[in-house]
């Protein structure tokens, strides 16, 4: 059996029915360019979830107030000031935690020159920083001897930086929140939007106790809204959970059967479950776009049952001058093959060009991966093969007489 006479008739006998043999072929174009694009769009979201987890920070653990009854009202978590310093600096001590910092956030107003910006103002202490895993790209962050004197000084993030100052230097400036004067000793490294879509770079950090006694006041001395804990590792998790459970219960005396009056979340765990769920997303996206794949196979073995037909004489006299049924075989398999290959490789350059037009015409991220394209191309290549083989066998075990009296 010689390829290059196969591969030539097989190329002939497309040309002779070149409008059918596009049509054939546009199944597997525009199969391939689903998969393609549905791969692209899935692993593009999944990309965003995954910057978004990793601008969280790692092995993250927060810990709220509890609610409260009034009226057969109940507050959500956060309604009732549980938390104190106290809570933050004994569960820093434990040895499964790397660091722990409290947090008191609020809204404010903040003002340099002409302009003005309205933003999240965080009480906090340095270990934020280590708890976020967040640099401070400009300048220096504040100190423990800031959060013990209540110094006004406070670091900014990246959206407030571009509000408020534009293309100038921040660090050093002075800058009033509710009247009061600040220093800007730093500018915190860029974040992104949360898993809630929330702008992590529009905030601004302050020393708690700067917070609690001259921006927002506190009725509580020493109380936080929440605490931001980082376990040592990801291994480490469980035992920290079950450490900090422990040590709440003793610290606010919560007896056996009693509810707790704080709220401990794994915040790992749940970005691990919305990865998970953009993964299966991505999947299923690419799946679906395969069922495009099955027809334009379909489409493959209709054409080529007709062509069987419409070829039966041709069959017979190739078998009489001595064509074994192998060569017969081999010459419309070769046929569904170069349709497929074809078809395939347009089918790559479609996907991959819409890919970036709708990246560039919407914004939307999108990831184009040569997994993906080979991934496509050869699931397009097998069933070009799966599907043009039964044709093909058909066509090599028809009986060379009954071929030649065929009309």
């Amino acid at each position: 059996m010689k390829l290059a006479p196969l591969v030539g008739e097989g190329w002939q006998a497309m040309r002779s029915n070149g409008l059918r043999t596009f049509l054939t072929m546009l199944g597997m174009v525009i199969g391939v360019g689903a998969v393609i694009l549905m791969l692209a769009v899935g692993q593009g979201a999944q990309m965003m979830v995954n910057e978004a987890i990793a601008s969280m920070g790692s092995n993250l653990f927060i810990v709220l107030s509890g609610s409260a009854t009034a009226g057969g009202l109940r507050s959500g978590f956060g309604g009732v000031p549980t938390l104190t310093l106290g809570d933050m600096q004994v569960i820093g001590e434990l040895p499964d935690i790397a660091a722990a910092a409290p947090v008191l956030p609020n809204t404010a107003q903040m003002m340099y020159g002409s302009n003005n910006w309205s933003t999240t103002v965080a009480g906090t202490t340095p270990a934020i920083l280590e708890v976020r895993d967040w640099e401070v790209v400009k300048g220096l962050p504040f100190t423990d001897s800031d959060v013990r004197a209540g110094t006004r000084v406070l670091l900014i993030g990246q959206t407030v930086m571009r509000q408020l100052f534009g293309e100038e230097d921040p660090v050093g400036k002075t800058v009033r929140i509710k009247n009061s004067p600040f220093q800007v000793l730093g500018v915190l490294g860029q974040k992104g939007q949360s898993l809630d879509g929330r702008d992590q770079d529009d905030t601004v950090l302050v020393p708690v106790t700067t917070a609690q006694r001259q921006l927002f006041g506190n009725q509580f001395p020493g109380m936080v809204r929440f605490i931001m804990v980082k376990a040592k590792s990801a291994g480490a998790m469980n035992r920290a959970e079950k450490d900090m459970q422990a040590l709440l219960h003793t610290r606010h005396r919560i007896r056996e059967g009693q509810d707790d009056d704080f709220n401990l979340r794994n915040l790992t765990a749940l970005a691990e479950t919305a990865a998970g769920a953009t993964k299966i997303m991505s999947a299923m996206l690419g799946a679906i776009a395969s069922v495009s794949l099955l027809v334009g196979g379909i489409g493959i073995m209709n054409i080529m049952l007709v062509s069987v037909t419409e070829r039966t004489r041709e069959i017979g006299i190739r078998m009489a001058i001595g064509a074994k049924r192998s060569d017969i075989l081999w010459q419309f398999l070769f046929e569904a093959i170069i349709i497929s290959l074809a078809g395939s490789f347009i089918g790559v350059l479609l996907g991959v060009g819409c890919a970036f037009a709708l990246s560039s015409l919407i914004e939307m991220v999108v990831v184009v991966t040569l997994s993906s394209i080979l991934l496509a191309f050869g699931v397009a290549a097998a069933v070009g093969v799966f599907f043009g083989f039964y044709p093909a066998r058909k066509a090599a075990y028809l009986s060379p007489i009954e071929a030649l009296r065929y009309q």
